[in-house]
């Protein structure tokens, strides 16, 4: 499938030091944004809401309480959008003053405020009738506000509220910034059929048996930020689960609660390990996940997740498809974005490099050090992939367009690889201490990234100035020439380590540690040391010449580079390395078509190497020789036991464009266990170019699939007939 294509292309890109960023997108002539300023601290809303859905209309009322930061308080000012408000009560039902200009109501006291007083009011509004678009082209995942979802073949009617990232005002007037965090309660009256979810704990259900409605009330007694504020209404299918006392309960479609457990089972196993991981327990009343339809991944609302509702999924689709990564990264959100919250757009990272950082823990954890690793790696491509293709920038970035813009592939798994880093440099112990005291120490509250490195500095005594520098506040990476050579005569590994990054373009010459490991027929020296200046050289003893020399050796660093080594020392490193070393020495070995060694060194690890991100990336490297000779050889991995190394040969076969494997691919497409070979067996056919095929394609096109894999790959194969 493209998707493992375009990991290869990226595994090709890291290695390459001669390529040049795109920078397609001018990232700095986006606006200078700060951090809001306010006249108030909101401490609670009390929102209560009725929905005509045929109307697709609501009203509501939200009683605000707040403290003012200043004397004379006579003027505040909250965020409304969408509605129209029809008037504001004061604590004792007198009617207060009002203005609702574009994108705000300005709401005037009967008096003058001072600091540190408390008021409150209530303001009732209403919506007129909207136009939605169709399921087709709902909205994303960041598209604010109360939706009304129509029924549908794969989803009943629903109601929702999402947030993020300045949505809250959408449906409520609010103060809608994240620097500023409130208690809330949702009061939610909805048709008699349907179950109503909302932040916190569940107060009260009570019915209307006359207007055949039920009245939901919800209170999150700890404070969050409005941006994780939500609710849902619909005729969903709860299941429960569990962790000790805390509830865990997962909201799905009727139709889908056969399979809802295999993406959520390990909820509670995910829970356990963050607790542990990150040193504080788990903060809320409960933890829900609800699926939404129209929605692609998940957001992390306090104490209650949205998840999409193509997550759920059939056996079969287990494994191409799994949930556990998405499930740990929104519970992970729960600590890293609910619990402690960004204090402004530009830190996004304390929210989504951590989840993202989270994710790859738990998939460390959950599947073992070697799809940990692969993992990581994932992250640091697509990270290079957005550096190369669109634009690179600071990880902290003071300027966009709109806040969205900065959740993007240096927010999610750059910042994520640069955490790793982090945690390497200060040692796992040391590490987790500061995020365990992180937590405790700005809990409930906004925070930025200078007070991350504080707390840094005093859970380990450690100044990492200079990483937050170069790492967060600065863009880039590192991409290294390195060479060496073995000194019979004085016995010793001499290596030259370049910085060739562009530093014209505010990249710095990077400070880092690196471990250097020499491996001989004596055994393996593995050697620490730091990288300062743009060329470093290093000698280390070494009585044998070595069988391999590994820069990076645990792959701890985000990077390019380029190490040229010999078809010998490649050989022995596609046999002896780690995970990551292996692939790597399959796709250098990919330069060297034409050499006996390396194809037999090829097939034997597509055939025996016991980890399939090696087999696969074997696969691909014997797929660029282009040689027919192997199409027999790539037919048997087209039988791997493993999906991901079916596709890729199903891939690279497809490439050679020969109508004679077309009975091949279509015996592998009824064959086949997995919807993404299957898919990729139809591309194949469709790369072949033969019309005679248009037939079984147009019938592989019927079969229903995970977020409609083999449709697509079908139509896509139909129009390549007709080129």
């Amino acid at each position: 499938m493209k998707r493992f294509l375009l990991f290869f292309l990226c595994f090709q890109l890291v290695k390459s030091s001669t390529l040049c960023y795109a920078q397609k997108i001018d990232v700095y002539s986006r606006p200078l944004q700060s951090e809001r300023s306010r006249d108030y601290d909101a401490i609670h809303y009390k929102v209560k809401l009725w929905f005509d859905e045929d109307r697709k209309v609501f009203r509501g009322e939200n009683t605000v309480t707040l403290s003012p930061f200043k004397d004379e308080f006579t003027r505040c000012v909250l965020d409304a959008e969408t509605f129209t408000v029809i008037s504001v009560l004061d604590e004792n039902g007198q009617s207060l003053e009002f203005e609702q200009p574009p994108h705000q109501l300005i709401v005037h006291p009967a008096r003058s405020y001072q600091y540190e007083d408390s008021l409150s009011f209530t303001v009732f509004y209403s919506t007129e009738k909207r136009t939605f678009d169709s399921d087709k082209s709902r909205r994303s995942k960041r598209s604010p506000g109360i939706f009304f979802a129509d029924e549908s073949p794969r989803h009943p009617r629903i109601i929702e509220a999402i947030s993020w990232p300045i949505g809250a005002r959408h449906w409520y007037p609010c103060y809608d910034h994240p620097n500023d965090k409130t208690t809330q309660e949702m009061i939610l009256t909805v048709r008699s059929e349907y179950k109503a979810l909302s932040n916190g704990r569940l107060l009260s259900m009570t019915e209307d048996k006359k207007n055949k409605t039920k009245t939901y009330h919800w209170l999150l007694d700890r404070p969050h930020s409005t941006y994780l504020s939500m609710f849902v209404a619909g005729p969903y299918e709860v299941i429960e689960d569990s962790l000790n006392s805390l509830p865990i309960h997962y909201w799905v479609y009727k139709r889908d609660v056969k399979d809802a457990l295999r993406s959520f089972h390990k909820t509670p196993e995910i829970i356990v390990f963050f607790n542990r991981e990150f040193g504080y327990q788990y903060p809320w009343a409960k933890y829900d996940q609800v699926i939404q339809p129209g929605f692609g991944g998940g957001m992390e609302c306090t104490s209650a997740t949205l998840i999409g509702e193509s997550t759920i999924h059939d056996a079969r689709a287990e494994q191409d498809f799994p949930s556990h990564g998405l499930v740990a990264h929104e519970a992970a959100h729960q600590w890293w974005g609910d619990l402690v919250t960004l204090r402004d757009w530009g830190h996004t990272w304390i929210n989504e490099s951590f989840g993202t950082y989270s994710e790859y823990l738990y998939t460390k954890h959950d599947l073992g050090g070697d799809e940990g690793a692969v993992n990581l790696l994932n992250k640091k491509n697509a990270y290079l992939n957005e550096a190369h293709n669109r634009y690179i920038r600071p990880i902290v970035f003071h300027r966009w367009d709109s806040p969205g813009n900065n959740f993007d592939s240096h927010t999610y798994p750059k910042g994520a690889v640069v955490i790793q880093m982090m945690q390497w440099i200060l040692g796992e112990a040391p590490f987790l201490k500061a995020m365990s005291h992180f937590l405790h120490k700005h809990e409930f509250q906004p925070a930025d990234t200078d007070d991350f490195l504080t707390v840094v500095k005093e859970a380990t005594g450690q100044n990492m100035d200079w990483f937050f520098d170069q790492w967060l506040l600065k863009p880039g990476h590192p991409i290294f020439d390195v060479k060496y050579s073995w000194n019979p005569g004085t016995k010793h590994v001499n290596m030259r380590i370049a910085q060739v990054q562009d530093t014209s373009e505010r990249i710095p010459v990077f400070k880092t540690p690196v471990v250097i490991g020499i491996v001989t027929p004596e055994g393996k020296t593995s050697r620490k040391v730091w990288l300062k200046e743009p060329v470093e050289e290093f000698h280390f003893k070494c009585d044998e010449r070595p069988l391999l020399v590994r820069f990076d050796e645990g792959n701890y660093l985000l990077k390019e580079w380029t190490f040229e080594k010999s078809v010998d020392e490649l050989l022995y490193q596609l046999k002896h390395d780690d995970v990551i070393g292996r692939m790597w020495a399959a796709s250098e070995l990919g330069k060297f078509p034409h050499d006996s060694r390396v194809t037999e060194g090829l097939q034997q690890s597509a055939r025996d190497d016991p980890f399939w991100s090696v087999r696969r990336d074997a696969v691909f490297a014997l797929g660029g020789f282009q040689e027919k000779k192997f199409v027999g050889f790539l037919r048997q991995r087209a039988e791997d036991r493993h999906s991901k190394v079916r596709t890729a040969a199903l891939s690279v076969l497809g490439d050679l464009k020969r109508a004679d494997l077309i009975p091949f691919y279509e015996e592998r497409f009824e064959k086949e266990d997995s919807y993404v070979a299957q898919a990729e067996a139809l591309r194949a056919i469709g790369k072949s170019g033969e019309k005679s095929s248009e037939g079984f394609l147009k019938r592989a096109s019927e079969l229903k699939s995970p977020r409609n894999i083999v449709k697509r790959a079908a139509d896509w194969a139909l129009k390549q007939l007709d080129k």
